[in-house]
């Protein structure tokens, strides 16, 4: 008579225990989730440097691209029409006041572009010295404690 191959052997070890809880002296109960404490007591400047420009460039963008959207949507909507006609109606039809002009679409994305370059280097910068600050007061108080489970 042959073996089954797919019969479990007679000899098979039995499934690990888990070492015991350090604090309880317990052993977690089976199935349950692991759960892991962490502390975080250093950032490295440079990646959060790396990382904060990447983030405020994509927000950069962002701005330009909103404030496209929504310039060209009032201007579908004749929004900026009719702030025209009631100034020329408050005014007089013989001034030289033309909203159009102020907020021309040119004029409003280079307005939206130089904040949004600003925008980038003021959070980099920002990011940057937060990160020196994160790495001068954990080294105070220990850092962010963390706990992790693998649920």
């Amino acid at each position: 008579m042959t073996a089954n191959p797919t019969a479990p052997a007679a000899s098979a070890r039995p499934a690990p225990v888990p070492p015991p809880h350090p604090a309880t002296g317990r052993a977690p109960a089976p199935g349950a989730p692991r759960r892991v404490r962490l502390a975080i007591s250093r950032l490295d400047p440079w990646s959060v440097m790396k990382l904060s420009l990447l983030l405020s460039f994509a927000l950069g963008i962002i701005l330009v691209v909103a404030t496209a959207v929504v310039w060209l949507t009032l201007d579908g909507l004749h929004v900026f029409a009719s702030i025209n006609d009631l100034v020329k109606q408050v005014v007089g039809p013989e001034s030289a006041v033309n909203v159009t002009d102020v907020i021309s679409f040119r004029k409003v994305i280079s307005g939206a572009t130089l904040v949004a370059v600003i925008d980038v280097f003021l959070l980099t910068a920002m990011s940057t010295i937060g990160a020196f600050l994160y790495n001068i007061v954990a080294a105070l108080v220990g850092g962010v404690h963390v706990t992790m489970t693998d649920e």
